[in-house]
């Protein structure tokens, strides 16, 4: 009687439904104002990045990466929706507002326009709004958040309250991260796990950006390697920056989560740091040159991810179908990107395309009065569009495999390749007049 009992229980249990693989865990690791080139893996002759480039080796690595616009957060809204800032409206860091109006009535058009952001985030789909609806993550919003509360993103935790009163507009008591260590991280990641709830972890840290005020011993390291005070200092801290990647990815090895996390990195837009003052350079942040636009873009999921470096371009917008895709969730048919992890989709989209705007969104409601540049890269040409409101402004392309400082404008020695790539932007976006 035993045989026949045991075979019958060896039946039920291979007759059993397979039990579903865990979806992954996230975490995504955001850069503040960091340039392509500033990292060791990237070629820089001095900053050292060893986190990071262990990170790149681990990696599916775009070297040859994008934001859409290069600015923070138009640049950040694309990253949580999939799409693009005339798509979902957010087009600069701060609303517009009348120099000639009163005090009062500036600070109450400042409110009514942080308000409407706030609403326009509430209306579209983010990734830790659908991950938490349809797989029931939990999520932690840290560092850089424009958009009112965490809550206004679909995060279900987060240290950013929104709350004007605090005197944040990007991020209040979330900006402490990284600068004042991880704590608030690894306790929901600690707690998270304990509830045994899959977790998405946003570490975007004001790091490197400025103030620049890195700890003196790094500071000390640049300072005889540079000429410019402030050279070693924005070096300083791309390192320190560095040093917490390091900090937060130890802790998923040391809490045994790394083999079912997928971890993601980007720089939400770019920084050339001018030797003679604290700010930027030209041709960096807030412009369409490469120097404020291009980014690595890596995926690390080990066992699940194969390392590579593939030649192809990516762009911040494809990172959301590619986590949906992998915590097994359907893609919103509205979003631009592509599945990263689909070798056949990458190899097909040779074209990533973006604009960029003023800093003060004109109106809310209609992103193309706000509109400096729109600009597109197909294989190594890049062609850069003013808005007619730039009359003086005049079309720029660029051959970036002989000319990656985009320094020489093809625009006139290449007429045809210039109008194939106007037709290719304006079939992708026309603004309204």
């Amino acid at each position: 009687m035993l045989r026949p009992l045991l075979a019958l229980a060896f039946l039920a249990l291979a007759l059993l439904p397979a039990r579903a693989a865990p979806p992954p865990n996230i975490v995504m690791i955001i850069s503040d104002d960091q340039a392509w080139t500033d990292y060791g893996f990237m070629g820089h002759p001095l900053v050292a990045t060893p986190h990071l480039d262990r990170l790149a080796a681990q990696s599916l690595c775009f070297r040859q990466g994008y934001v859409p616009s290069s600015l923070c957060c138009p640049s950040l809204a694309s990253v949580i929706t999939g799409r693009y800032p005339h798509q979902h409206r957010i087009t600069g860091n701060d609303p517009a507002s009348d120099p000639s109006a009163s005090a009062p009535l500036q600070k109450a058009a400042f409110a009514q326009g942080r308000a409407r952001m706030q609403q326009l985030i509430r209306a579209t789909p983010t990734l830790p709004r659908l991950l938490a609806e349809q797989r029931g993550y939990r999520s932690l919003q840290t560092g850089k958040w424009w958009l009112g509360s965490y809550a206004d993103g679909g995060f279900t935790h987060g240290m950013t309250a929104g709350d004007p009163a605090q005197g944040g507009r990007h991020g209040d008591a979330g900006l402490n991260i990284g600068r004042q260590g991880l704590e608030p991280i690894r306790q929901f990641i600690r707690q998270a796990t304990a509830d045994q709830k899959p977790f998405l972890v946003w570490y975007a840290p004001l790091l490197p950006h400025d103030p620049h005020t890195p700890p003196p011993e790094l500071l000390e390291k640049y300072r005889a390697k540079v000429p410019s005070l402030h050279l070693a200092r924005y070096l300083a801290m791309v390192e320190w920056f560095d040093q917490t990647c390091g900090e937060l990815l130890a802790f998923l090895d040391q809490a045994k989560l790394a083999e079912n996390t997928l971890v993601v990195y980007l720089a939400d837009n770019g920084w050339i740091q001018s030797p003679d003052n604290p700010r930027y350079a030209p041709r960096s942040k807030q412009s369409p040159y490469d120097g404020g636009l291009r980014t690595p873009i890596m995926l690390r999921w080990p066992g699940k991810i194969a390392p590579a470096q593939p030649a192809a371009l990516a762009s911040s917008l494809d990172l959301f179908p590619t986590l949906l895709t992998a915590c097994g969730l359907p893609v919103p048919p509205d979003c631009s990107g592509t599945n990263l992890l689909d070798p056949a989709a990458v190899a097909a989209r040779d074209t990533v395309y973006g604009a960029c705007y003023d800093h003060d969104m004109v109106d809310l409601d209609a992103p193309a009065r706000s509109l400096k540049w729109r600009w597109c890269r197909q294989g190594d040409w890049k062609l850069i569009l003013p808005s007619p409101r730039l009359p003086s402004a005049a079309p720029e392309l660029y051959d970036l495999a002989a000319d990656p400082l985009e320094r020489t404008n093809r625009a006139a020695s290449e007429p045809a390749r210039r109008e194939t790539l106007t037709r290719l932007l304006d079939q992708w976006w026309t603004p309204a007049p």
